[in-house]
This record gives C-alpha cells, structure tokens and sequence, in this order.
C-alpha cells in the first residue's frame, strides 16, 4: 500500500525511542492513560516515561501504590471500559506477581465475552542481565508470556523497533506486553522514522540476508548475531542470514520458513534459559516443516539452566555472544 504520510528521520537512542513512541501516541490516542511505580512525577525508573506527566496531567499519566496485582487489576477494567491503557512494571520479574491478572483475566477478556469485550492494554517492562543484576532482577520470560493465547509479546532489538512496536502495542486492541532490555536504553543514537503509518503488532525483519544458514534472535542478542554474521563472512566465508523475530506471540512463521527453505540450517539464539525457552518452540515447528530438507539439525543457543550471577565476568560466561555463536554455526555448517 502506498504511504502518502511524510516521515521525518531524527537521531535517537533505544530509550529516547520509547519516549517518543509514547508522547505520541497519547497525543494520537485521548484514552490512554500511563501508570507503574514512579512512572509519573519521577519519569519512570530509567527515565523512559520523563516529562509525560507534564505533558498530559497527573491525570493521564500517574504513580501507583507498588502493588502489581493491583495495577494490573485497574489496567484490565480500564481497558474493558473504554481507555487504552499503558503499565509500567519495572522488571518483568515482577510481572510474575501479577500472572493472575495477565494471564486469567487480561488474555481472556475476548473470548468470556464473546468477542462483546477487549482488553486493549499495553504492558511495557524490561528484562536481561546487565553488572550487577541478581537473580531477581535478570530473568528471560518471554515464553511464559508466549505460551498464552490471547496475549500478543513482543521484544525490540534496535531504536526503531522500539519506537515502531511501542505504538503497534498501544494501537493493538488485544493485551500486549512489549518486553525491552534496559542493557539497550542508553545506547549509541540511531535512525529512526517517526511520522508514518503506526505497524501492526507482527512481523519479522530480515537484518542481513545470506544464503547458508538461518540466525534467528529477538531483544539484545540481535547485535550479537549480527557481529558474528560479519565475523563468519570475513573469515569463513559463511554467509548467514539473520532474522529480528520482533514479536515473538504472534511468530512470523512465513518468514522464518522462507529463509530456511533456502539455507537448510537454523540456528536460534536467545538469552533466555535453554530450556523451555521459546527457542524450543521455533526448533519444533521447524524439524516439523522441514526436517527431510534440512542439512543439520536446528539448534539452540541460550543460557544454561542455571541461576544468573550478578558478577560481570560469570554473566559473560553464561549469555550468549558473537563467539559462542560463531563457534554454534562452524559446527553446524561443517558437519556434513
């Protein structure tokens, strides 16, 4: 379809693209509120909801009490009612306080209702390991989220995904959690379109094309992948593909097929635990659609089953980077 809105492209980094994407959209949308623990006066933890309240009143855009349940709770009536609302939960973590009303309540308001009722809500929260993040503050959930039906899970990899799937989630008519990374908020400024046509919440992006085998991540490990892509071509002459899955619930499977109809190979990266991680449903579907063609067994890469250290250097040893996974693809590309 012909775009006939004018995009402007300004420099900014992956949290300032948050900011962006929400002073927007509650300029665009009159019934969104924002709310979370120290979203309003303080601008949010990280800073990524600074300035909204003076923009939108203490109406529009408030502290809560802490409490998860009960943000949650306010969020799925108000948004069965008639306002689009947006959460703040600081670490998805603490999410897991509120599993109830994500999961029971906000995911089923369509389907009790028969169809009478939505829950157009947008849960924004963060996740990965950074120096010094404990156990508590570090997991990888994602898949818990994407095994619900009912519940849309997205994870920005660049400042336009975070810009673009912000305001896809606060445009979207079902309960949507888009799950950032804080290690990402503060980093180098990048390009980013504003002004154009708000996305639909779905779709997978091709970040490099190649034609030997299939890289697909989400969230941080997008840039891990891609500098081991470079790597691979320069000194292997191993051309990789590399897929930003964006959204995990719901998976753009077309794309993923495509790709690796044509390379034969997979290799899933994420920074979530192994097992049970979403990378186990990706490895599934795939030897399911296209097991007589592969040339090597779809493989995962992640985290061990372990607990995450707050310590640096055992954080490094754990999560995946470009060597681990240039090591991952060597060893699948040679081993015919």
């Amino acid at each position: 379809m012909h775009n006939d809105i004018q995009t402007s492209v300004v420099e900014m980094n992956y949290g300032k693209a948050i900011n962006a994407a929400l002073l927007r959209a509650m300029s665009t949308f009159p019934e969104t509120i924002l709310f979370g623990e120290d979203a309003g006066k303080p601008g949010g933890v990280f800073g990524i909801t600074k300035d909204l309240q003076t923009a939108f009143g203490e109406d529009r855009v408030f502290d809560t009490p802490i409490s998860e349940t009960a943000m949650l709770g306010t969020a799925v009536g108000a948004a069965m009612t008639g306002l689009r609302p947006i959460v703040e939960i600081m670490w998805i973590d603490f999410s897991l306080v509120a599993m109830d009303q994500i999961v029971n309540q906000a995911a089923n308001v369509r389907y009790v209702s028969a169809g009478r009722l939505g829950a157009p809500l947008t849960i924004r929260t963060q996740q990965g390991a950074l120096p010094g993040s404990c156990a508590q503050h570090s997991q990888n959930l994602e898949a818990f989220y994407a095994h619900v039906p009912g519940l849309r899970v997205g994870l920005p990899a660049t400042a336009q995904d975070a810009y673009a799937m912000t305001l896809a989630a606060i445009q979207c008519n079902d309960p949507t959690l888009v799950i950032e990374n804080r290690g990402l908020y503060y980093g180098a400024a990048q390009a980013v379109e504003i002004d154009g046509d708000i996305e639909m919440a779905h779709g997978a992006h091709i970040a490099r094309q190649g034609k030997d085998i299939t890289i697909v991540t989400w969230g941080a490990m997008l840039s891990r992948a891609l500098a081991a892509a470079d790597e691979l071509a320069e000194k292997h002459g191993i051309s990789a593909e590399v897929i930003n899955a964006r959204w995990v619930a719901p998976f753009d499977w077309k794309t993923l097929d495509n790709s690796v109809s044509k390379t034969r190979r997979l290799l899933i990266v994420h920074e979530a635990n192994v097992t049970g991680g979403f990378g186990a449903e990706i490895a599934a579907r795939t030897q399911e659609r296209h097991f007589m063609n592969l040339s090597a067994p779809v493989r995962r890469l992640g985290v061990p089953d372990v607990r995450m250290p707050a310590a640096p250097h055992l954080q490094e040893v754990l999560i995946p980077d470009s060597g681990k996974i240039c090591d991952a693809v060597l060893r699948m590309t040679t081993s015919e």
